[in-house]
Formats: structure tokens, sequence, C-alpha cells
């Protein structure tokens, strides 16, 4: 792993995260894949030996985290790129939405990218260098019906901005990325007449891809990028600028 840069991925095995997996071990990373679908989890390392391991875990349970990092500590000695993107949605209007249903977004979405910030910040402290990559969402500024989704995003954007301003004087650079509408299994899955009306409401009139957001993690997870921290970039086709039209 000499000639490799050591990167954790959560939420892996899917979607964005799959597409991020897959574009850093194109750009030479070894990816510890964390995800809670194991099966996919073992194929997709079974199909890339020697790239990728996949651990199963829970970033919401302290245990599986710590035991995540141990892992890692003891198998490669250092972590260079952190991307949390592991995430939920129980989406509903406030009055038809349970506690437990904000509970459980919460608990994943900020508590369990706030244990995987401590556990990688305690370890980069050390090596006096790092990246941390969190992803957020451009709902953090707001959708009906996402309570607790937005409020969980938003505090990926907050916690991010700490940070940064903790973690800085250590070379450990920490920023966002806020995806907006993306051609995934999860918008695959909604009617047609839906789909079509949030593509209009995008300025570009088209929906993104996994890659666009790939592509946004190797840009700020390389160590060639050493000036940008605690900042939300947004790929959402330019959906946040507020534009509905």
């Amino acid at each position: 792993m000499e000639n490799k840069k050591i990167a954790i991925v959560t939420g892996a095995v899917k979607g964005i995260g799959n597409s991020i997996t897959v574009r850093l071990i194109k750009d030479n990373y070894f990816v510890v894949m964390v995800d809670v679908d194991q099966s996919n989890g073992e194929l997709f390392e079974s199909e890339n030996v020697g790239k990728c391991k996949f651990i199963l875990g829970n970033i919401s349970n302290k245990e599986d985290v710590k035991s995540i990092f141990k892992y890692v500590q003891n198998n490669y000695n250092r972590v260079d790129l952190l991307v949390n993107n592991a995430g939920i949605i129980r989406d509903n209007m406030i009055w038809n939405m349970s506690e437990e249903d904000f509970d459980d977004v919460i608990e994943i979405n900020l508590k369990g990218t706030w244990m995987m910030c401590k556990e990688a910040a305690l370890l980069m402290k050390i090596q006096n260098k790092g990246r941390i990559v969190n992803i957020t969402s451009r709902a953090w500024l707001g959708n009906k019906g996402q309570s607790n989704y937005s409020a969980s995003k938003a505090g990926v954007v907050g916690l991010t901005r700490v940070l940064a301003l903790e973690l800085g004087k250590y070379n450990v650079c920490v920023n966002a990325i806020a995806p907006g509408l993306i051609d995934t299994p999860l918008t695959k899955g909604l009617r047609e007449d839906v789909l079509e009306q949030l593509v209009n409401a995008q300025p570009t009139k088209s929906i993104g891809k996994p890659e666009d957001i790939a592509n946004a993690v190797a840009f700020l997870g390389s160590y060639d990028t050493n000036f940008i921290t605690g900042q939300t970039i947004y790929v959402d086709g330019g959906k946040s600028i507020g534009s509905n039209l």
C-alpha cells in the first residue's frame, strides 16, 4: 500500500457512493468501503481484489465506527481521505412525521458523520495531514417534507465549517459537497411526471450523474488542493441559485 493513498468511503456500495469508490480506485487510492449492504459490498471487493476492502458497518453505531478505524490503523497505519456519504431519508410533512423517523435520520446523517469525523480527526492530527469530504445536500437550504433530512444536512454543513477551523493547523482540509438532483436508484423510483417536474426546475434542465459527485470528491480530496477548506460546493445544476424556472 506504500504507493497508494488510503480512503474510507461510507455508503460505498451503491449509487453516488459506488461512483466515488470507482473514481478513487482509478486515482490510485486503496478504498475501505463501509456499508450495511453486505452482499453487494463483498461482491464488489471480489471483483476488485487488491484495490479495496469491504467492511460491514453502521455509522450510527459507535462500536462499529471505532472498529472501522481500528482496522484501518492496524492494517494501513493512516487514512488520507475520509468521504462521509452514507445517509438515509424518511420524508413526510412535519405533521405526519414520527419522532422515530426524525431521530433515525439525525442519528445516521448527522451523528454518524460526526462520529466518523471524530475518529478521523484523532488520526489525522497525529499524521499532520488529511482530507475530509462530507456529502451534504442542496436540501439543507430547505425542502418541503424533509424537516428531518434538511436539518441533518444543515448540521453537516455546520460540522464541516467547524472542523475546518479546528483541523486547519494540522494540514487537514474539510469540505462538503451538496448534490442536487442526481440519477440514482432513488430518483429512478419516482413517477415520470414528478421526475419531469424536478428536471424542469433545474436551470440546466437536466439531471446530474453520480460521476459528477465523484469528480468533485476527487478534486476536494486531492493533496494538490491545499487552500480550500470549510466550503460547501454545490453540484446541483444551479438549483441552489434559487431558480424555479
